[in-house]
């Protein structure tokens, strides 16, 4: 009997190849914003799309990210990473009982 071919073992995924699919599938939908977080790298980036790229959003001196497309969404991305919920949780309480929060939820309402 003649020897069967086998493909290809699949390469392993590097982990730029692991974000480049999602941003690729979510560039396509029109995805404004999103989040990652890397559990190897112990770390969350959140990425907002500019120019047909995404590129991290920068969290402020407090340490605090604030969506550009939810406002009121905030968060302490290093306080999640180290389990401190109180200040997760403190942190997005706050943005939502902001007044650019309170804007946002008028402009839903009315229907823009």
């Amino acid at each position: 009997m003649g020897r069967t071919s086998r493909p290809p073992a699949p390469r392993p995924a590097s982990a730029g190849d692991r974000r480049r699919r999602p941003d690729q599938l979510l560039r396509r939908h029109g995805a404004p914003e999103y989040l990652v977080w890397n559990v190897l790298r112990n770390g969350i980036v959140w990425l907002q799309l500019r120019d047909g790229e995404y590129v991290p959003l920068e969290p402020d001196a407090d340490g605090i990210t604030r969506s550009h497309v939810f406002p009121g969404l905030w968060l302490d991305a290093q306080a999640l990473v180290d389990g401190d919920m109180a200040r997760v949780l403190g942190v997005l309480q706050e943005g939502l009982a902001s007044p650019e929060h309170a804007a946002f939820v008028a402009r839903l309402a009315a229907g823009g």
